[in-house]
């Protein structure tokens, strides 16, 4: 299997891309992972700027990959139960799954649909903040997996 993680936008401060290349060199040593900047709108209304993100997220997602987007109003999981899910899909023989951090207005209601919805937390992050956070999950489930003693 293979990860894919796509967001909207460039990670902009400098602490940001210090923490995603770390947690990105961590998630490399169990599998192979891309990230991929999608380029964000501006100048539009809110509905506008969803519908012309999503569509450029889509042209990035493999035919039968597994999606899960990073939604508010997503299924919330701990840990352990983040990692049971990842190897569950590893273990079915997934080619591809594919994380998603939509633009600031989020992603349009038929691209919600096309995904499995998963929030990081009820609080609001900044677009910025939630790569990291979610990199370092991801990280997490992975040694949850292997036993090893990172999440304790």
């Amino acid at each position: 299997m293979k990860l894919k993680v796509l967001w909207v936008g460039k990670s902009r401060d400098p602490w940001v891309k210090e923490a995603v290349d770390e947690y990105a060199g961590r998630i490399r040593r169990y599998m192979p992972l891309d990230l991929v900047d999608i380029r964000d709108e501006k100048g539009a209304e809110a509905e506008e700027m969803r519908r012309r993100e999503c569509e450029r997220l889509e042209k990035q997602i493999p035919p039968n990959a597994t999606l899960i987007l990073l939604d508010e109003r997503g299924e919330q999981m701990d840990s352990p139960a983040l990692a049971a899910f990842i190897g569950k899909q590893r273990d079915a023989g997934i080619g591809e799954l594919v994380f998603v951090v939509g633009g600031a207005y989020g992603f349009s209601e038929e691209f919600r649909r096309r995904g499995k919805l998963l929030a990081l937390s009820r609080l609001t992050f900044t677009h910025q903040m939630v790569r990291p956070f979610l990199l370092e999950q991801i990280y997490r489930a992975f040694t949850i997996l292997n036993g090893e003693p990172y999440h304790h």
